[in-house]
């Protein structure tokens, strides 16, 4: 899908989720952002493929009118209740709909192609109530830098090559899912041959798509990594965090009463049993504090990593 057909179909998504009763044709054609200026012919053959695009990706379009006694001027909306997704556990098509969420980025330019919507639905008396609008903003980030191309390899089924942990990977995407405030990319990793996850957060370098075709997974296969990431983070440990660093790891983590370094605050977070390899990761910015037997097996990853390289 192109850019320019990725931001119609989200000020379209926008205009329809945003109004508080059913917006007609022409009031469409005005208010969205790339449907001005084109023929009566184009708009209706534009405005027909992105409704089955939409529909196609999940997105609920209904078709009804304002009017009792003008059944016949039909207009189109997105009922909040139907759009909303119960968890954030993205597959194709709910990606998608994340796509025409424009705060999941800190980007400037599907921030203004949002304001400019609700402005113009104002404008037009299709008055956004806040309850709409705050329900559309999701409740998590999306401000890692690798984000927007993991989701267009998920969106369109293409490969995706990075580097993680010091390895060039290429890695054949299935789903991206938010776990405790922190994204992770599930795939088939051409290079060990295996489908893992990937916390996004910790890609090192920009991921480029890749040429070829991604190989649906075996049914279960992506529900074991999900049952895998949900158990993640059923031990405590206390570490002590310095000061701005780590934000995932803090984010919902709870205020330790324990001695810190200068210039580090303690935290109690809740970690998987094989957390070792995740804390080292932070490197000096985080220390083990308790239990003393996964701040040992932290110091042996970083003693091994450090032999390794």
């Amino acid at each position: 899908m192109s850019a320019r057909k990725s931001e119609r179909i989200m000020n379209l998504t926008i205009c329809l989720l945003m109004a508080r009763r059913f917006v007609e044709r022409e009031q469409i054609r005005e208010l969205v952002e790339g449907y001005r200026g084109l023929s009566d012919a184009a708009f209706e053959r534009t405005f027909e493929r992105d409704k089955d695009d939409l529909r196609a990706m999940g997105v609920p379009v209904e078709t009804g009118s304002n009017s009792t006694l003008f059944p016949d001027e039909v207009g189109y909306r997105i009922r909040r209740r139907d759009f909303e997704l119960a968890e954030i556990d993205f597959d194709a098509a709910e990606t998608a709909a994340l796509g025409v969420a424009s705060t999941v980025w800190d980007d400037a330019r599907l921030g203004g192609e949002a304001a400019k919507a609700l402005a113009k639905l104002r404008a037009s008396g299709l008055d956004p109530d806040a309850a709409r609008v705050a329900a559309f903003a999701p409740t998590v980030g999306a401000r890692e830098p690798a984000f927007e191309v993991l989701w267009e390899a998920v969106l369109t089924s293409r490969p995706v090559g990075f580097a993680y942990r010091g390895v060039d990977r290429v890695v054949e995407p299935w789903r991206l899912v938010n776990r405790k405030g922190a994204w992770y990319l599930i795939g088939l990793d051409r290079t060990r041959g295996e489908g893992r996850s990937f916390k996004v957060s910790r890609i090192e370098s920009a991921p480029t798509l890749q040429a070829g075709d991604v190989t649906p997974p075996a049914p279960g296969v992506v529900e074991e990594h999900l049952a895998s990431l949900n158990a993640r983070r059923d031990h405590e440990a206390v570490v002590a965090v310095r000061d701005g660093a780590a934000p995932d790891l803090v984010r919902f983590a709870e205020p330790a009463e324990a001695e810190a370094p200068p210039g580090f605050r303690a935290w109690r977070v809740r970690v998987s049993a094989d957390a070792a390899g995740e804390l080292a990761w932070y490197g000096a910015d985080v220390v083990v504090l308790a239990p003393p037997a996964l701040a040992d097996a932290v110091r042996a990853h970083l003693a091994a990593v450090a032999a390794w390289r």
